[in-house]
């Protein structure tokens, strides 16, 4: 389970790209930059998005436990 809090920091690694390619492909006067910026604001959502499951799935566990006890 420890390679799920790994892979959310993989989210906004992947976003650092593609916010660089689209400033890239921005100042080289392409239109295709849309793409890049789109990709990574939607590797930003899916970071805080899985940051967010993360926390209430250990909330629910330690709710658990304290439950068994």
């Amino acid at each position: 389970m420890n390679y799920l809090n790994i892979t959310k920091y993989v989210y906004l690694a992947v976003a650092a790209f593609m916010f660089y390619d689209a400033y890239t492909k921005w100042n080289d006067t392409s239109d295709s930059f849309w793409l890049s910026f789109i990709l990574g604001a939607s590797a930003v959502f899916l970071y805080f998005f899985r940051s967010n499951f993360a926390k209430k799935f250990a909330e629910r566990d330690r709710q658990e436990k304290s439950n068994q006890s």
